[in-house]
């Protein structure tokens, strides 16, 4: 169980899947550790 119910909710809209690491970075959803669009993203 996910200790913040919201928090999961919100990434299943997002992405349609629980999987992690999900993170939102600029408006920008990453399902998995993508370093290069990561970085691509922050530049």
């Amino acid at each position: 169980m996910a200790e913040d119910d919201a928090a999961r909710d919100e990434m299943y809209s997002r992405t349609g899947r629980l999987a992690v690491p999900t993170m939102v970075v600029k408006g920008e959803t990453i399902v998995g550790f993508d370093r290069n669009r990561l970085e691509k993203i922050l530049q």
